[in-house]
């Protein structure tokens, strides 16, 4: 067993093998292996045993140019700008250098306002990467595959959030039900303190580099899985 960025061990899946048997987002072959998180969400050393989730040659390759416009939309959110030299991470600030198209469309996104910078965000962009994510996180963690459309879905900056939506986000959802047996959110059910079917208390957050990327999955009717990106953008998308 490996252990992710905040020492968390990485249990291994007794659920059914079936679940895995095709690709995690369109059905298709399982020619390759998907990390979720994707690396360019995270800085280098990476973690150690990243999960992985099978997926055909076109899903994984067709995702990484969304996954790094949502990659550096976060970072200069946060910066503030597109120049390069104000980014924080290093390997944003060099695919930005490297990819002056990207660039360029991030810059012409940015807008100056009273209120401070904003960037017009490209929806379905994000949605792609964000899907895509939660996807790999409930099969990797309840063994259920969600290639249906999502009955939820949300993004938006942790700063936007209501002090009692923020409060919300953070704890632990409401489930209807135990996660699948052998599944790795069933484990950690058993192995935890509390050893009852989670409906209050803190949240499960699994924290794969601590202040670059966390979730959390539940399971219920379907499944909702949570992502926070660089502690500031932040999703919800829930099956059921």
């Amino acid at each position: 067993m490996a252990r992710h960025g905040d020492g968390m061990v990485q249990l291994p899946s007794y659920g059914d093998e079936r679940e895995w048997a095709a690709c995690t987002y369109c059905g298709g072959d399982t020619a390759t292996r998907d990390h979720v998180p994707s690396k360019v969400l995270l800085d280098e050393p990476y973690p150690d045993d990243l999960p992985v989730v099978p997926a055909c040659r076109d899903c994984n390759a067709g995702f990484s140019p969304d996954e790094e416009y949502v990659a550096c939309l976060v970072e200069c959110m946060l910066a503030g700008s597109t120049a390069s030299s104000k980014i924080g991470r290093e390997k944003i600030a060099r695919i930005l250098a490297q990819r002056p198209a990207l660039a360029a469309r991030l810059a012409q996104a940015r807008e100056e306002t009273p209120d401070g910078v904003r960037f017009a965000i490209e929806d379905q962009r994000v949605r792609n990467v964000v899907l895509k994510l939660a996807r790999g996180h409930a099969l990797f963690d309840l063994n259920e595959a969600h290639r249906e459309q999502p009955s939820r879905f949300e993004f938006l900056p942790l700063f936007a959030m209501s002090a009692p939506a923020r409060e919300l986000f953070e704890r632990r959802p409401t489930a209807s039900c135990f996660p699948e047996v052998g599944s790795r959110a069933m484990q950690r059910l058993v192995l935890s303190p509390e050893k009852q079917l989670p409906t209050i208390g803190p949240a499960p957050w699994i924290k794969i580099q601590p202040g670059r990327y966390r979730y959390l999955v539940s399971a219920g009717v379907g499944a909702i899985v949570r992502i926070v990106f660089s502690e500031y953008f932040a999703s919800e998308v829930a099956w059921g």
